[in-house]
């Protein structure tokens, strides 16, 4: 478990007693291990497209990209007349922020959150759980991590990562794509045929 801004915190393993907590604090909401996958690398999303399926404005993702705080990754702004490009990681942290500003995590904490979250790997994403006691946000890899925050009285929220990609998910599914190259025509499913596809899969069992 690491507390964002500070030192790692090693959480002791969780007891059956733990788990009855947990489980009246319905810590298996904040829980995420279902098997999924990240989309091409080279498929991206316009702004207007992420901003729709993060649920923000315009104005809060460039000025996030010009800061620094969530770059596109497809494709950078790199003249007058050029579309950036956000990845589906992209669009998954702009929702994420999105969620601890809702929450009311100050702007400082959240870079520090994002700055971790961008060190890991893509399948790391889907198994982190952030907490947050309202000042600190807590990055959690496990249950018994979710349990002893909880247990300590440290955990007000949690986002589970996994619940995220799977909304980013469905939204992006309905949205446009576009490859890196500017060229729609290559072989193979296009992004949103894809995401529509898990969709439906899950949809229907």
């Amino acid at each position: 478990m690491t507390r964002t801004g500070d030192t790692d915190l090693t959480a002791q393993s969780a007891s059956e007693a733990h788990a009855d907590a947990a489980a009246a604090a319905g810590v298996q909401g904040l829980l995420f291990d279902d098997d999924l996958r990240p989309m091409p690398e080279d498929v991206g999303f316009r702004g207007p497209t992420a901003c729709s399926a993060a649920g923000i404005t315009y104005r809060q993702l460039d000025y996030w990209a010009r800061t620094g705080l969530v770059s596109p990754s497809v494709r950078p702004a790199t003249g007058s007349g050029t579309q950036r490009l956000y990845g589906f990681r992209d669009v998954l942290l702009l929702k994420v922020i999105k969620r601890l500003l809702d929450a009311g995590i100050s702007l400082q904490q959240i870079r520090t959150a994002i700055a971790h979250l961008s060190e890991r790997g893509i399948d790391d994403l889907t198994q982190i759980t952030l907490m947050s006691d309202g000042a600190s946000v807590y990055m959690c890899t496990s249950p018994d991590e979710v349990i002893d925050l909880l247990a300590g009285g440290q955990g007000v929220f949690g986002i589970a990562l996994g619940g995220v990609w799977r909304e980013v998910e469905g939204s992006l599914s309905e949205l446009p794509t576009e490859r890196a190259d500017g060229n729609d025509e290559e072989s193979g499913p296009h992004a949103n045929d894809e995401l529509a596809a898990r969709r439906r899969a899950r949809m229907t069992g």
